[in-house]
């Protein structure tokens, strides 16, 4: 039984003291290259660790090693930050913690790569969006070396090897199991270099707490071309993230997940007001013309809702959108030319 006493999420603060064996120094970042392992790097690396991005793009990779990130922090302040950074993993070897950053899509991807960062005990931490990316990891790496997280830091790339950091948050990273284990708070120390770090018994419900804002925000300002604060503005859209949420508050609830839609309603508004100009990373890979996390955000409530039987059709509805979005972007898509354009004369 879980004492009453570690129940709410813990906060790791400069005064906690962590006397465990490991000490977390040299941090493999898979997705390190990209917007929030590239801020998380950066963070990291201002802080004293030894960081390596691991990343399948070239182009960040060699403007990373060339000149180093590009980093500019929430303040408007721009600097070159260096660290270490690779397409292959091999060239790294083991190390003593690995933070997993990639987008959902290619989660089991990189879960097959990462074997030569594994020491016998090295963690995998997941800090990704969306639900099933831990199942992912243990089916690859066994259930031992997984733990998982959630930040509210948001971060976009403006380019390979360019990182904005856009809005600040705290980080709450939990071993699956509910224990507070020596390694958790260890890895929560070793985070604290980038911000407000808790601790938690409940990171699944923590998990689907944020995804309930994800699935709230990302399609609607993906779709929409909106930022992330504009959603607040109009009326249709607040009942249709009000919708989404009593969709996902009921999948939750046969998933065993418990929560809350007036406090979960009163923290979706509150982030949102704060991020009034932040782009939010679904619309960032519609603007970049990339695949979007939809499958494993509102998707993943679409196929949890059907196997269930629970009916979530504002979810579905979405899925169909951005995935009909996203089909455009092929490169042998042709768009239909409307009539008037073909017939109007010059």
């Amino acid at each position: 039984m879980r004492s009453s006493t570690i129940d709410r999420p813990q906060s790791v603060g400069p005064e906690t003291s962590i006397n465990g064996p490991r000490t977390y120094t040299r941090i493999a970042i898979v997705g390190g290259g990209g917007a929030m392992g590239g801020l998380f790097a950066a963070l990291l690396t201002k802080s004293g660790y030894a960081v390596t991005a691991v990343d399948v793009s070239a182009l960040a990779v060699d403007a990373i090693s060339r000149q180093g990130l590009r980093f500019e922090d929430a303040a408007g302040h721009a600097e070159f930050v260096h660290f270490e950074a690779t397409t292959n993993p091999a060239e790294v070897g083991p190390v003593d913690l690995v933070l997993i950053m990639v987008k959902s899509l290619h989660t089991e991807e990189a879960a097959r790569t990462i074997a030569p960062l594994l020491g016998p005990g090295t963690p995998v931490l997941t800090l990704q969006n969306g639900w099933g990316n831990v199942a992912k990891l243990q089916a690859v790496l066994g259930t031992e070396r997984v733990l998982a997280g959630i930040t509210v830091h948001s971060g976009s790339l403006v380019a390979p090897g360019h990182v904005r950091h856009a809005g600040i948050g705290p980080a709450t990273i939990g071993e699956l199991d509910g224990r507070i284990t020596e390694r958790v708070r260890s890895i929560a120390h070793t985070l604290k270099a980038t911000g407000e770090v808790h601790v938690t018994t409940e990171i699944v419900k923590t998990i689907w707490s944020k995804l309930c804002l994800n699935i709230c925000a990302l399609p609607a300002c993906a779709l929409l071309r909106f930022y992330s604060g504009e959603l607040l503005r109009h009326e249709s859209l607040r009942d249709l993230m009000q919708a989404l949420l009593r969709e996902t508050i009921a999948v939750a609830a046969v998933q065993h997940v418990e929560l809350d839609f007036a406090e979960r309603w009163e923290a979706i508004t509150a982030q949102l007001a704060r991020a009034s100009s932040v782009r939010a990373s679904m619309l960032q890979d519609v603007e970049a013309r990339r695949r979007t996390e939809i499958g494993a955000i509102n998707g993943m409530v679409v196929e949890v809702g059907r196997r269930h039987g629970v009916p979530v059709p504002h979810n579905e509805t979405l899925v169909w959108l951005v995935q009909a979005l996203a089909a455009s972007f092929a490169p042998d898509y042709k768009a239909v030319v409307p009539i008037s354009a073909v017939t109007s004369p010059p």
